[in-house]
């Protein structure tokens, strides 16, 4: 198990928000900060971006995804954030109550006193955008084919057609022509490119890969593995032009058509998405409408730049903190009182600090059993005795109370909880 059931911040992710997002917060002064990932190491997508590019705007330095992610990764660890890897979220509640399997610890729930969503956001697929045809092998997503070359050294084709300009599909243009392959085409429907401008120059132009702009695929071709496509331009509704049909032999496609924020957690937790953007609908802090419960990231929006992701992440960090020492403060202020040794119930169940600082408090409470002796009232710490008087018996009938006074407030606060116990004095 966990050394702790409950944390000031948890964050779900730990890509480029979710580290922010635990870095801000515990410079906003939060004591325990968790972060959730279900891989088996921390950096989310950047561990697959082996391209530069990153850092430009928030580092002033232009590098690689891996190492963008290891500088913000050290100075979590620096700052004390705890780690929990190869793990799954299997829900959140709006309590911020979360149930968690993992390889190491099994089954785990833990709570939240302020939760950070940072799951990032996936890619669409050919069940997504419907891509007629036959359902052979040799389909995949830009972000997979990226996975499979950088991380696991696997080569997914050797002939290449890709649909869609985002920023992942032209990166993997240039990738796969780097390692070999040929990449026939990028096909783009709209009229314009879904990526950014430098992408399109350094990872298409640069290496003399064609872009056609208005133009999809009509159908897959291919039984067992794909054999070619069938592209086809589209006219300002999207329907297919007569007579613009060509045939472009391949043996892989691959898909980067846009990217949808992971919240599925989100709506789990309560939380209500925009169904413009996909994600949350969040205020300046980032605050979702649920209480304590932020969104951090590509969780919210498709952002261009890794940069302003690790932003928004500082921001959403610095507002769950807020959000948890406010708890925790509260929490502070109430001290539980527990029914122990021989005591049914006690009202009230928890004492305001406060409260006792200015008055008294009286604590009623009624007995299990009947004791015909002499007997001890005590109410203690986990260390201290606060209060102890006598009674000649106790009866379940009758009405035990004891009175705290301002001069027990001291001993009040060195309390985690209190606790009443009843016994003879003969035990004592």
């Amino acid at each position: 198990m966990l050394a702790k059931n409950i944390y000031d911040v948890v964050v779900i992710g730990s890509g480029p928000g979710g580290v922010a997002a635990a870095i801000a917060a515990k410079q906003a002064g939060a004591d325990d900060v968790l972060v959730i990932e279900r891989d088996v190491e921390p950096g989310g997508i950047l561990v697959q971006c082996i391209h530069n590019g990153f850092g430009l705007t928030s580092l002033k330095e232009d590098l690689p995804g891996p190492g963008y992610a290891q500088y913000y990764l050290d100075q979590a660890k620096a700052l004390g954030v705890e780690f929990l890897l190869d793990t799954m979220v299997l829900d959140v509640t709006s309590q911020r109550k979360l149930y968690l399997s993992s390889q190491e610890h099994g089954y785990v729930d833990l709570e939240a006193r302020a939760l950070v969503m940072a799951m990032g956001c996936r890619e669409r697929t050919r069940a997504q955008i419907r891509i007629p045809g036959m359902r052979p092998n040799g389909v995949f997503t830009a972000g997979t084919a990226q996975r499979w070359v950088n991380v696991e050294g696997w080569m997914p084709g050797k002939k290449f057609v890709i649909l869609g300009s985002g920023d992942i599909g032209m990166i993997m243009a240039r990738r796969l022509t780097f390692e070999g392959a040929k990449v026939e085409r990028v096909l783009e429907i709209q009229s314009y490119l879904s990526g950014l401008t430098r992408n399109y120059v350094q990872c298409l132009q640069d290496y003399d890969i064609p872009l056609q702009l208005n133009y999809t695929i009509k159908r897959i071709m291919g039984k067992n593995r794909v054999e070619a496509i069938e592209a086809v331009q589209v006219d300002q509704r999207w329907n297919f032009v007569p007579g613009t049909e060509e045939i472009i032999p391949c043996d892989t496609l691959l898909l980067s058509v846009g990217l949808i924020p992971e919240n599925e957690l989100s709506r789990k937790a309560g939380v209500i998405l925009d169904p413009v953007t996909g994600g949350p609908f969040v205020d300046e802090t980032f605050q979702t409408n649920v209480p304590g419960v932020f969104a951090a990231g590509n969780v919210v929006h498709v952002y261009d730049l890794v940069d302003w992701v690790t932003e928004a992440g500082f921001g959403a960090g610095k507002g769950a903190a807020k959000f948890a020492l406010a708890q925790k403060a509260a929490e502070q202020r109430y001290t539980p009182v527990k029914a122990g040794r021989n005591v049914r119930y006690v009202v009230p169940h928890k004492l305001d600090k406060q409260t006792l600082e200015q008055e008294e408090v009286h604590l009623q409470m009624r007995v299990t059993k009947p004791i015909e002796e002499d007997v001890w009232i005590e109410v203690h710490g986990e260390n201290n005795s606060i209060v102890r008087r006598s009674e000649r018996y106790v009866r379940p009938g009758e009405m035990v109370t004891v009175v705290l006074r301002p001069a027990h407030y001291a001993e009040v606060c060195k309390a985690g909880t209190l606790t009443i116990d009843i016994y003879p004095k003969s035990e004592a």
